[in-house]
């Protein structure tokens, strides 16, 4: 049997996220396939635009057959800490076949020479990557150098770490590598408009293109054609039940934590230096909104996502030891499920009897199911999406829902 893995934040689903499910679907002959899927908080340190379960409704009724939920420390971490979370979900379900992903290069070898590279380290790289970064070069442009100045045949490709997801897709296949995984990676084009460009009359917008479109007033209706047909609808639906979230909603929060631990600064935080934890003291008083806050703080050598996610560590307290906590942990010690289609109850006999770690379909039982460790790691997860649904749900308190309560998605 022939299993397909993705990780996706689906932030939201489009188009393009239903052609990469169909054709990789297509390319290996799957007879299912499972998504790993950031909750309600994504990789550049933001909010998601609608909550987990209505994402993973849209994956469900869009073609996955099984969503599982990738911890949030792993979500809003950077891209190697964010595809090391994500594979080892799928690696420890020990019968998924193929890792699946986009990208613009879209070539699976070129992408696999680089990552072989980056994780063997072969010494000519390692001692010109020394020399760059001696030199006062950023971690990144003394990599590219090191990589393209020692690989001439590399050279068509000095733009492959330009672009969100051929940056993914390496530390995809690097987290293979490193886990010795037996998953065979399968690239698919990226088609359509950039992950950068706005919103144009093409079937294949970003996620991001979407985003911007909701955020400055257009209609839901002018995306219609951008999105499968069950995902609009959902995403329709949700806008007409909640306002669109964004990282300001989130400003006062951030604030009165910043103001709490001012005196002991921040360096105790996941990503955080010790450079931006006095830089964020000393701004404090500049403070007027998340937004603006990580505008002020951003430099020449940390780009605003790499604060904005740093914040985000701050606002849901995760802090450094929670990561090596999360290593020892092999980074996954259980799967937690989000939705599944009923139909899929053959792929979750197998993942039943295969998966090395336990496969929690509902909450109440995960006591039963897991240690003091992984548990602290779940009961993380369900403290952060009670913050990011009382922040949804705005003054309508009368519509709170406790996380243990919410059911997983059945279609």
């Amino acid at each position: 049997m022939k299993i397909n893995g993705i990780i996706a934040e689906y932030n939201p689903f489009h188009n393009g996220h239903k052609y990469q499910m169909d054709v990789s679907r297509q390319k290996t002959g799957a007879d299912y396939t499972v998504v790993i899927m950031s909750g309600d908080f994504v990789q550049r340190g933001a909010p998601a635009l609608l909550d987990k379960y209505r994402r993973a409704e849209m994956a469900l009724q869009c073609g996955a057959d099984l969503v599982l939920e990738l911890p949030s420390i792993y979500a809003a971490s950077s891209a190697e800490y964010f595809s090391m979370g994500a594979v080892s979900i799928l690696d420890h379900l020990g019968a998924v076949t193929h890792l699946c992903f986009g990208s613009e290069c879209g070539d699976i070898e070129i992408l696999t020479k680089i990552a072989m590279i980056l994780v063997e380290e072969p010494e000519d790289y390692a001692a010109s990557l020394r020399s760059y970064l001696k030199q006062g070069y950023s971690y990144p442009n003394a990599r590219n150098w090191a990589l393209f100045n020692n690989y001439p045949f590399l050279g068509p490709y000095k733009n492959v770490f330009s672009t969100p997801n051929n940056i993914l897709g390496i530390e995809y296949i690097k987290a293979l590598l490193r886990r010795d995984s037996a998953m065979t990676p399968l690239t698919i084009s990226r088609t359509g408009a950039g992950y950068h460009d706005r919103m144009t009359d093409t079937q294949y917008c970003s996620a991001m293109a979407l985003r911007q479109a909701l955020f400055v007033g257009q209609s839901p209706e002018c995306m219609k054609e951008q999105m499968p047909e069950k995902s609009w609808q959902i995403l329709q639906q949700s806008l007409k039940d909640s306002a669109l979230i964004s990282s300001n909603d989130f400003s006062d929060l951030l604030y009165y934590k910043l103001l709490l631990e001012r005196d002991t600064g921040y360096r105790e935080y996941l990503d955080v230096s010790a450079e931006l934890s006095d830089r964020i003291r000393n701004q404090l008083d500049n403070y007027r909104d998340y937004d603006s806050f990580c505008d002020l703080l951003k430099t020449k050598n940390m780009t605003y996502t790499r604060i904005s996610r740093c914040l985000l560590h701050i606002l849901l307290n995760f802090k450094q030891d929670m990561l090596l906590a999360c290593k020892d942990l092999d980074y996954a010690p259980y799967a937690r499920v989000l939705g599944m289609r009923k139909d899929a109850g053959e792929l979750m006999d197998i993942l039943r009897e295969r998966s090395s770690v336990p496969i929690v379909t509902r909450l109440a039982e995960a006591q039963d199911l897991l240690d003091g460790a992984a548990l602290k790691l779940l009961r993380q997860d369900i403290l952060v999406s009670q913050i990011y649904r009382s922040i949804s749900l705005g003054s309508d308190r009368h519509s709170a829902v406790n996380e243990y309560s919410i059911p997983m998605v059945t279609l």
